[in-house]
């Protein structure tokens, strides 16, 4: 049976595959699709309790979230919430990296805008190596607007910047806090930018004037992560 959805993701149990399983994989990845090994275990879990002949598809649309129902569940589990919110980052390749990176390092979820920015496809689930199935990604219809829902919700908002603000070790990443990264050629937009508490900067040695958007959001997470991990209890 054909689905009539769009589908992003294969997974197949870690092993050698069956020759019948082998055909679908090849299909899959001659259209692009996501292709990756899983445990048993992670496709009893993707496949809800259904039963799957050692292969799960993600199909339809992507599963996102509301912006504050991310905060709220990162202050269920007790943790000061960490979000990374990208303002017109347009790049499928950045906004997968990113949100492999915000998996890693601890972030709590991403917003993205609805209009003028990469969203979840096929090619971005591919850049996060599995990350999207365990990153809560919202969407916004107004980034500058929604800042100003998370400051009332009590996070902070800091906004990266090339070259102005202050050092990521002058922040205090431990307060609930959204980072704000803007697009790859513009960086963060006037109105966004004025919605920031502080703004950060990465300092940089060599000639090339700015980093890629996503290997600051990784520096900058990663800072974040240190300062969380040498809190005192």
């Amino acid at each position: 049976m054909r689905s009539q959805k769009p589908v992003s993701a294969l997974y197949y149990a870690e092993g050698r595959p069956a020759p019948a399983l082998e055909r679908i994989l090849k299909t899959a990845q001659a259209a692009q699709v996501n292709v990756a090994a899983r445990s048993r275990v992670e496709l009893d879990a993707l496949a809800g309790g259904g039963l799957h002949q050692g292969v799960v598809a993600v199909a339809g649309d992507f599963p996102y979230r509301e912006p504050l129902d991310v905060v709220a569940a990162a202050r269920a589990t007790g943790a000061a919430p960490l979000l990374l919110v990208l303002d017109e980052v347009q790049d499928p390749q950045n906004l997968g990296a990113l949100v492999r990176s915000a998996h890693i390092l601890g972030a709590h979820g991403l917003i993205v805008p609805r209009h003028r920015a990469a969203t979840v496809t096929p090619a971005v689930v591919k850049a996060a190596a599995g990350a999207t199935e365990h990153t809560p990604i919202a969407l916004c219809t107004n980034v500058a607007r929604t800042l100003e829902e998370l400051k009332e919700e009590g996070v902070w908002i800091v906004g990266a910047s090339a070259n102005e603000g202050e050092p990521p070790w002058a922040i205090d990443f431990t307060l609930p806090t959204a980072l704000v990264l803007g697009s790859e050629g513009k960086g963060l937009r006037p109105l966004v930018e004025r919605g920031c508490d502080r703004r950060v900067y990465i300092p940089v040695l060599g000639r090339v004037a700015s980093l890629n958007v996503s290997a600051a959001g990784a520096i900058l997470l990663y800072e974040a992560l240190r300062q969380r991990s040498h809190r005192p209890e």
